[in-house]
């Protein structure tokens, strides 16, 4: 006989269906490149010029001939919309509006090891770019990280900039369209199925490799191959360490396990933690620092509306923690106030209230100068994580 996992938080209450969410994927129209450089060219200090973009060439292990797992070069992505193609470049006339997508060429010797390449024609059904060919001028060409490996020798050095371009893709990226936030919506359906299954074995499971296991297949099953970050499943002690990717310590006597995972699709993130009692049933220290944290968060999101500055969200997390660790008696000697100026909450609270979530999971925040960059910049805590 199996055991069935308890499922209600501390004191008996039972949680809302968290999986009561429907989106059409299949409806979805074709991924916004166009809108994208259109944005960025808006941004840069011209309104000539081209901008250069590589995408992420194949790469093979050092002395073999196995490749390096693919991840698609994130600006790339966000000016094509190519997830999963490479040895590509992407080049924009902002003068001309008009993006062009170059494919590598068909190779006949490798059609039997890997099969038919995408054609121009596939490229021109699935993705949004306008033509696949373009003749190179001595206008300005904007790039970043001086991507000029595939440039023709023809264009002189002097027209490339990479001053301007990173900063107003940046900005760009911060303003999530309805596209976006689509496939953010998929990646956290896929990812709380996933959580669910763990949480339905975390009774019967013997090992964090285990569990590990059952979320990276769930998440497969659903189509998301690929992991937004290396999955955190860390029992006991191991909760502590906030990086924590061994994920091999059997579970046997451990109070909690905690697992931060996020499936990605389409090349967008969900970064989702969760903790959960091993046994079943939450030990009394273990239901008072749950509650302490589910404060916190209610709170919080309560705080977050349009307007209000996310550091004073923030500082709103650390009062309530030092409040509730008050009144367990783990923080004394002086009042909520007197902790809260010496910082002492930061040692049990010791990162970011949280993080933009895009095309990267720690996703870009905006040029200084951006509203979004000032939400989370500057932070009293020293880290990005959440």
């Amino acid at each position: 006989m199996v055991a069935k996992p308890a499922l209600s938080k501390p004191g008996g209450q039972q949680p809302a269906d968290i999986l009561n969410i429907h989106i059409a994927a299949d409806s979805m129209e074709k991924y916004p490149a166009k809108q994208h450089a259109r944005n960025v060219a808006r941004r840069l200090p011209t309104r000539s010029g081209l901008i250069y973009l590589e995408g992420m060439p194949e790469v093979l292990f050092e002395d073999s001939d196995e490749p390096v797992k693919f991840r698609q070069k994130r600006y790339f992505l966000y000016l094509t919309g190519v997830v999963d193609m490479p040895d590509c470049f992407v080049t924009y006339s902002i003068a001309q509006d008009k993006l062009i997508l170059y494919i590598p060429p068909f190779d006949p010797n490798q059609v039997l090891w890997s099969g038919f390449p995408p054609s121009i024609t596939d490229c021109i059904f699935k993705y949004d770019i306008m033509e696949f060919h373009f003749t190179f001028q001595s206008s300005p060409i904007y790039t970043i990280h001086h991507q000029v490996s595939r440039i023709p020798p023809q264009i002189p050095r002097r027209f490339i900039s990479d001053q301007h371009l990173q900063p107003a893709i940046d900005d760009c990226r911060v303003y999530k369209d309805d596209y976006e936030i689509n496939l953010l919506r998929r990646a956290n359906i896929i990812s709380a199925n996933a959580h669910c299954a763990v949480l339905k074995a975390v009774q019967t499971a013997q090992t964090e490799a285990q569990l590990e296991g059952i979320f990276v297949q769930t998440c497969i099953a659903q189509l998301a191959r690929t992991q937004a970050y290396e999955p955190i499943v860390a029992s006991g002690q191991n909760c502590a360490t906030l990086h924590y990717t061994r994920n091999d310590a059997p579970l046997r006597e451990k109070q909690l396990l905690l697992i931060d995972a996020g499936a990605e699709w389409a090349g967008y993130a969900s970064d989702v933690t969760r903790t959960y009692p091993i046994s079943g049933k939450w030990t009394k220290e273990a239901s008072e620092i749950y509650n302490i944290v589910d404060e916190m968060q209610r709170e919080c999101i309560k705080k977050t509306v349009a307007g209000v500055d996310w550091r004073d969200t923030h500082l709103l997390a650390h009062r309530i923690a030092i409040k509730g660790l008050m009144s367990l008696g783990i923080m004394y000697n002086g009042t909520a106030e007197e902790i809260f100026q010496c910082g002492t909450s930061r040692a049990f609270f010791p990162h970011g209230i949280g993080h933009f979530l895009g095309l990267d999971t720690h996703d870009v925040e905006g040029a200084p100068d951006s509203p979004g960059w000032s939400l989370l910049s500057n932070l009293e805590s020293t880290s990005q994580d959440s």
